[in-house]
């Protein structure tokens, strides 16, 4: 599957930019890494794939304590909006 769709039906596909609306947490996630991705939300990011289920893969770089961080979480169409 190459595309998806996001919260208003538009299509989705890798190479495009969606803004997280919400993403879904692990219960067994430690608060850090919590706080990581709930800090997602709001964040314009690149779709850089699209897996059989129909989510769309983003990742997000961050400036942690020992160097840079990488986040990536799949999202369902309801948790995102594209961009124009």
């Amino acid at each position: 599957m190459n595309t998806t769709c996001d919260c208003r039906g538009l299509p989705v596909a890798p190479g495009d930019t969606v803004r997280v609306l919400a993403v879904t947490l692990d219960p067994d996630l430690d608060d850090d890494d919590a706080d990581m991705f709930r800090d997602m939300i709001g964040a314009t990011c690149e779709v850089e794939r699209i897996d059989g289920d129909g989510a769309a893969w983003v990742a997000v770089w961050w400036n942690g304590f020992d160097g840079p961080l990488l986040t990536t979480v799949g999202l369902d169409p309801a948790q995102m909006e594209k961009m124009a």
